[in-house]
């Protein structure tokens, strides 16, 4: 998968020592302090980044507030971020999406999570201190960002765009967005390694749900959490034509969108 996007284990190690490589671990502050972290790694835990009130769209956190997160973070707008977490990825996914929204132009998200890194690498209990910065976010433009509400949504459907519903079988069966296929987020990781499967299975996997190149795709979910991580991994697998939508379903259903029901 494309380095740019997404970083296995070996690489960080290969670059950690790099001032500009940065990694961001999204965990609980418990969880960064008590079991343990990458060395080096800053604490930006996944609630301090999610803000439920729209205060910007969706659940993201509002420039301002990112920017502040990153500011006490040490992080400067060059440096590299790879965010991980320990669940397979889905909410450093988060992270990921938050921080290109706002215009961070090299972030990567680990492939497995702190535990496929503990597994090979070593890990510290010990504080991170950082000097803090004066981080400005720049927010992308509604062209350049891969996020859309409601109305974008509406649109892409008449342009017959393929919407993927990325949450569990009894989720989709309760309600839906009309024609929508369902592709489970946790399909693209391995339990046993924790990784992202190989390139080709996922391909094929990929295929499998009707998800080709050829298609406009439009993501959701409830929250934009699980989609987060599906997005991530198409765009390493360079699939272009993505579409985030921030709201999913949770905002569809309030704005009375159409739904479907049943099984898949």
């Amino acid at each position: 998968m494309d380095e740019s996007v997404v970083v296995s284990p070996d690489w960080l190690a290969a670059n950690r020592d790099r001032p500009d490589v940065r990694p961001v671990d999204v965990r609980d502050a418990w969880e960064f302090d008590a079991i343990g972290h990458v060395p080096g790694a800053a604490s930006i835990p996944f609630d301090s980044y999610r803000d439920d009130s729209d205060v910007d769209r969706g659940t993201l956190p509002g420039a301002d507030a990112f920017g502040s997160l990153l500011s006490t973070a040490g992080i400067d707008p060059d440096d590299t971020l790879v965010a991980y977490d320990d669940t397979h990825g889905v909410f450093a996914a988060r992270f990921y999406v938050t921080a290109l929204e706002y215009g961070h132009d090299d972030v990567r998200l680990l492939n497995g999570d702190y535990s496929a890194w503990s597994r090979a690498y070593e890990t510290t209990t010990a504080a991170t201190e950082f000097e803090a910065t004066s981080y400005e976010p720049h927010p992308l433009g509604r062209e350049e960002s891969p996020l859309v509400g409601c109305e974008a949504v509406e649109t892409a459907r008449e342009r017959d765009a393929l919407l993927v519903d990325t949450r569990e079988r009894d989720e989709f069966a309760e309600a839906h967005l009309p024609g929508a296929v369902r592709f489970d987020w946790r399909e693209a990781v391995d339990d046993e390694t924790r990784r992202l499967l190989s390139e080709a299975e996922f391909e094929a996997l990929l295929e499998s749900h009707g998800i080709t190149r050829d298609r406009e795709i439009v993501l959701y979910c409830n929250t934009a959490r699980r989609i987060s991580h599906t997005y991530v991994v198409l765009r390493a697998l360079g699939y272009e034509d993505v579409a985030v939508y921030e709201g999913s379903l949770t905002e569809w259903l309030a704005m009375d969108g159409e739904i479907e029901t049943g099984a898949p």
